[in-house]
């Protein structure tokens, strides 16, 4: 039974902008969920951004409104259910709801929340270092990368010039050691025939995968480029819209980057991370540069999961301020907690 549903708002600030070819953002601005039943706590993290897949600010405040006048001595079993749909545009805010009951259900359970969401959980999740856009890279950022243990670079790519993006990829690919790959986002920047001439490009560079090459990308158009490149491409945010129950063998690719707050919880994203490696498909989970709060989780979930994929989540340090401890990367890992729930406790309780 739900004793309690309180919502605060939070806002916080980055310590660079975020940018991609879809945009960027310098703030965090969302929610804190905390669910109370029984003398336990669970906390989720809403945290919108509608050019990742996820509604409005606007729709996830209503939403949340809605359902915080409702869900007090409401059972946390039907909780999703009863506000279906409600939850049906809004899955930022239904990712916030299923990490607090999920948090709560592992804490009655008395276990942590990956081994309540898989029994063969990891301990550990290893994670690529964010560096942001390709020409804001230095060389002391790839050398600090490096001295911290990462194996895997992520670049935001697709910003300018395509001669000039090739020729700074080989100028980084230069400096990395031998072990490191690039692991390059495009976020929807290029025709078919600009990324036919970046593939042939750098095939003789370290590239672990690509993501989101294509404009306008279809399953035929991916499948073509994807025979092309001796790398896994990969799918993101172009699979939002396509329900959670999409059939990962049919995009195209080699690997889906799964966000689970646009995807609408830790459950949904589970059941299709157990589908794609069922038809062969990696599955790399990625934060929203969201709080500790929905950090937390998102990494417990990719613990569940056990793939050896570097994963999306060494975002902690791109905020400035935040509402309690996050999961921090070592070694190029995120060791996680053994004591029951997800991990994170607010700063202020």
């Amino acid at each position: 039974m739900i004793d309690r549903l309180q919502i605060q708002a939070y806002d916080l600030p980055l310590r660079q902008p975020w940018s991609s070819a879809k945009g960027g953002f310098d703030r965090r601005r969302g929610w804190l969920v905390r669910l109370e039943s029984e003398g336990l706590v669970g906390f989720g993290d809403c945290a919108p951004l509608p050019a990742a897949g996820t509604e409005t600010q606007e729709t996830a405040c209503s939403a949340l409104e809605c359902i915080g006048a409702a869900a007090s001595g409401d059972s946390a079993d039907r909780l999703l259910e009863r506000f279906e749909v409600e939850l049906s545009t809004a899955p930022a805010t239904r990712f916030a709801l299923d990490c607090a009951l999920a948090d709560l259900a592992s804490q009655r359970a008395g276990m942590p929340l990956r081994q309540h969401l898989s029994p063969s959980s990891a301990d550990r999740v290893a994670v690529n270092a964010m560096l942001g856009p390709l020409d804001r890279v230095m060389e002391k950022d790839l050398v600090d990368a490096t001295e911290h243990g990462f194996q895997v670079i992520k670049l935001k790519v697709g910003l300018g010039p395509l001669d000039e993006e090739i020729a700074r990829l080989s100028e980084c690919a230069r400096q990395l050691p031998s072990d490191m790959r690039l692991r390059l986002d495009a976020n929807g920047a290029w025709t078919q025939p600009e990324a036919e001439r970046l593939l042939d490009a750098l095939i003789a560079l370290p590239i672990e995968s690509i993501e989101e090459p294509l404009h306008d990308p279809t399953p035929e158009t991916l499948a073509a480029l994807q025979t092309r490149a001796p790398f896994p491409l990969a799918r993101d945010e172009s699979i939002q819209g396509l329900g959670h129950d999409l059939d990962p063998a049919a995009l195209g690719v080699r690997r889906i980057v799964i966000k689970p707050a646009a995807l609408g919880g830790l459950t949904r994203t589970l059941a299709l991370a157990r589908r794609a490696e069922a038809a062969g498909i990696e599955v790399v989970i990625t934060s929203l540069v969201e709080s500790a709060a929905g950090l937390w989780p998102s990494v417990q979930l990719a613990a569940a999961i056990a793939t050896p994929l570097p994963h999306g989540l060494a975002t902690a340090n791109w905020l400035a301020e935040d509402l309690g401890a996050p999961p921090r990367a070592k070694c190029g890992w995120i060791r996680l907690p053994t004591t029951p729930g997800s991990g994170f406790r607010p700063t202020v309780p």
